[in-house]
């Protein structure tokens, strides 16, 4: 209908500073669907706050945003640690008895463990940290490593942290009992560390449907491509015809 709300679609970008990722959207996901980037501390018109990387501390930030009334369904997707943000909030929600999402999208994220070889980050020292993420790859080509590296540190080793803490809280099941929450599941192609396969972890995290799409590219396929905003598109609408209020996650 013409005079209904649009689906809003809160966009949870890999890093507090890849928010601009999602800047382009509004066009991509096509009509009745409204962008809503999440904007978190220490990145964009939030830089001058400290960084998140505690559990407890991104509820915080994030929850009083999805507390409020919603005249219309809404969906989450998070990208990269993203998704571990978004699926926060939805088991936050759950466990409060609140209206969730009436769709959870996740993209380029494994919730069955972190990446290989990376220690535990609040104990290790920047040498070690350094060490592991130079092994990795994590410099851009044509840099000076070492200066590159030394710079990042502090937003690599926050993003690192809260990756941590919020892979902790999710392992354990949820004291409300499992989520309901239709989850999507977006792979890509050529993405090693998140292949399709990255499904079964979250479809142990929800009694409700899960679909898997594949799209274009590597991990990063949220930036640039029209396949994912198209997607995403199509999902929010379709959530809208099957849900015409918020439907609780649990």
């Amino acid at each position: 209908m013409p005079d209904e709300q649009p689906v809003r679609l809160h966009c949870f970008a890999h890093s507090a500073d890849g928010v601009h990722v999602f800047d382009d959207w509004t066009a991509g996901v096509g009509p009745g669907v409204e962008p809503v980037p999440v904007l978190l501390p220490g990145g964009a018109a939030r830089r001058g706050e400290p960084r998140t990387t505690t559990h407890r501390a991104l509820l915080a930030d994030l929850l009083p945003s999805f507390t409020g009334p919603h005249r219309a369904p809404y969906v989450l997707y998070g990208h990269g640690l993203g998704a571990l943000m978004a699926l926060t909030v939805t088991r936050a929600l759950h466990e409060a008895g609140l209206p969730g999402p009436a769709l959870l999208a996740v993209g380029a994220c494994s919730l069955t463990h972190l990446p290989a070889g990376l220690p535990d980050v609040r104990r290790a020292s920047d040498d070690e940290l350094l060490h592991v993420l130079a092994g990795r790859g994590a410099v851009p080509p044509g840099s000076d490593e070492g200066i590159w590296l030394r710079a990042a540190l502090p937003v690599l080793r926050a993003d690192l942290e809260l990756a941590q803490a919020l892979h902790e809280a999710t392992a354990r099941p949820p004291a409300a009992g499992p989520l309901t929450t239709p989850v999507l599941v977006v792979a890509s192609q050529d993405n090693p560390l998140a292949p399709s396969s990255v499904a079964d972890g979250w479809r142990a995290r929800t009694q409700g449907p899960t679909w898997v799409r594949t799209v274009p590219g590597r991990h990063f396929f949220v930036r640039g491509g029209r396949e994912l905003p198209r997607l995403l598109g199509r999902a929010c609408r379709v959530a809208r015809r099957l849900t015409k209020h918020p439907a609780p996650v649990g």
